[in-house]
C-alpha cells in the first residue's frame, strides 16, 4: 500500500525554492543529526549556489544559532535581512524601516514576512548574547513593524520580559 501524497523530504522549505538547494538543504538536514561538519559543507554549498535563495539563510542561522555558535547565527541574519529588503525593494536597515512604517507594508510579500521572521531572529540572538538593550530595541520595533504578530514576535517578547524580571 502507498501513501497518497507523502512527501520524502526531512523539511518543507519554500515551494519556490530551486531543486539543486533543496536537495543540499535537505542532505544538510539529514546530515545534522549525526555529523555537523559535513551538514554545515552542505549548507554553505547551497548558499554559494544561491545567494538569492532566502531558506538558505533561515538553515544556515537556525543551524549556528542551535549549534551555540551565535556570532555565525547573527552574520547570517543579517546577510539574510540584506537579501530580503534587496529582494523587497525596502529599506534593510531595520531601524530605517521601523521610522518610516507607514511607508511599507511587512505582510506585501513572503520575502516580507522573511524579513520579519529573521528580525525575530535577530532579537533572539541579541537576547541569548546578554546584550538584552539591543534585543528589547528590536522586539520594540517588531511590535510596530508587525502587529499582527505574523512572525509570532511576541514569543521572543514574553521571554524577553521573563528574563528582566530575573534580573531585577
Amino acid at each position: 500500500m502507498t501513501r497518497a501524497g507523502f512527501i520524502d523530504e526531512a523539511v518543507l522549505f519554500s515551494p519556490d525554492i530551486p531543486a539543486p538547494v533543496n536537495a543540499l538543504l535537505q542532505a544538510a538536514v539529514v546530515a545534522s543529526r549525526t555529523d555537523k561538519v559535513r551538514a554545515e559543507q552542505l549548507l554553505t554549498e547551497a548558499y554559494r549556489l544561491d545567494k538569492a535563495c532566502l531558506q538558505t539563510y533561515f538553515a544556515l542561522y537556525k543551524f549556528y544559532f542551535y549549534q551555540a555558535r551565535l556570532g555565525e547565527a547573527e552574520n547570517y541574519v543579517l546577510a539574510g535581512l540584506e537579501e530580503a529588503a534587496r529582494q523587497g525593494g525596502f529599506p534593510a536597515d531595520y531601524q530605517s524601516l521601523y521610522r518610516d512604517k507607514s511607508e511599507w507594508d511587512m505582510y506585501a510579500s513572503e520575502t516580507s514576512l522573511f524579513y520579519l521572521y529573521t528580525l525575530k531572529a535577530l532579537a533572539f540572538i541579541k537576547l541569548r548574547q546578554e546584550q538584552m538593550t539591543q534585543g528589547q530595541a528590536i522586539l520594540t520595533m517588531m511590535k510596530a513593524l508587525d502587529p499582527e504578530d505574523r512572525s509570532g514576535a511576541s514569543v521572543i517578547m514574553a521571554l524577553a520580559e521573563a528574563l528582566q524580571e530575573e534580573s531585577t
